[in-house]
């Protein structure tokens, strides 16, 4: 797969250079020149070192920690881009930070993934390419169009390489609204499905209570979004293994892991745990090597800017989907 060098650029953001690389291994590009620096005060300056008046232009950069400064090199990179002419500007974010920030569930609170998209929008961007939105309306806050990409092909394809390992195998939801995903997940690894009646008690502090199904002497497979202070994916690991569960695996597209996610993850019943690098590694993920996969999606992602540099539908990427999260 190879594209024209003059009229299609793809640049890449501090948080996801690496991804960015694989990415343009794909379409058969180099990433494009340009350099981001700071000033001895923090603030941030994109120097775009090649000519891109006219071309269809790319930039992948996700909104992980840190989020603000990475969203802001976003934002101006976007900018930057507008001001030098580009025909068009697709934000590519394979993690969107404020993805939880998606409603009011009290009063006086704001719904910040609607303040990032219109931020996105205004910066200048003309779509967006998402992967795996926490929640699926995501999509209706931006005022530009919308690619929202799943890495459930990519989970079911590396799944379905050691399914007979796993052996009887259940898929377990970890929570309520993500029983939809994880039905998709059973279907396509012929496995049974089971619930847990997860009570969120604050922003840090979940309460995994009830499990519906059966899970005693069998391989348990919980598959959510993302990981972020580990706490339901340990507290749900712990109450299938005291139900009975062989083993435990644990699979989300983004690895978060802040606060106290290290040390959960290493004391946990998990004997594996997949993740992608929507979310650069670079050895954060040392303290539990020893249980981590790491999954690429830089094929994902490159098919997906290839399909819209040439005006293609990508509907092909997502028919092999689990649904989303709601």
């Amino acid at each position: 797969m190879t594209v024209d060098q003059e009229h299609m650029k793809v640049f890449a953001g501090r948080a996801s250079r690496e991804l960015a690389v694989d990415m343009c291994e794909v379409v058969g590009l180099t990433p494009g020149l340009a350099e981001t620096e700071l000033f001895p005060d923090g603030e941030v300056i994109v120097r775009v070192e090649e000519d891109v008046r006219g071309r269809d232009c790319f930039v992948v950069q996700s909104t992980s920690d840190p989020v603000n400064a990475n969203l802001m090199e976003l934002l101006i990179y976007i900018d930057c881009l507008r001001r030098a002419s580009a025909k068009r500007i697709t934000a590519v974010l394979p993690y969107f930070g404020y993805a939880r920030q998606d409603r009011k569930d009290a009063g006086r609170t704001p719904i910040t993934a609607k303040l990032v998209a219109n931020l996105i929008a205004a910066a200048g961007a003309d779509r967006v390419l998402a992967m795996d939105l926490h929640a699926a309306q995501i999509q209706g806050f931006f005022d530009i169009p919308v690619d929202h990409l799943s890495a459930a092909t990519v989970f079911c394809d590396y799944l379905q390489g050691i399914r007979s390992e796993l052996e009887d195998l259940v898929i377990v939801s970890p929570d309520v609204g993500n029983v939809k995903v994880a039905n998709g997940y059973a279907n396509m690894l012929d496995a049974d499905l089971a619930i847990i009646d997860k009570r969120r008690e604050s922003g840090s502090s979940v309460s995994s209570r009830n499990l519906i199904g059966d899970v005693d002497g069998r391989t348990v497979l919980m598959v959510d979004d993302m990981i972020s202070t580990a706490g339901t994916i340990c507290q749900a690991a712990e109450l299938v293994i005291d139900r009975g569960a062989e083993r435990v695996i644990a699979a989300a597209t983004h690895g978060v892991l802040c606060g106290l996610a290290m040390d959960r993850l290493a004391e946990a019943p998990i004997d594996r745990l997949i993740v992608t690098d929507s979310i650069a590694d670079r050895g954060r993920l040392d303290p539990i090597r020893h249980k981590v996969v790491t999954l690429g999606v830089g094929q994902l992602l490159g098919d997906a800017i290839h399909r819209i540099h040439h005006d293609m539908s990508i509907s092909a990427l997502f028919r092999r989907g689990t649904g989303v999260k709601r």
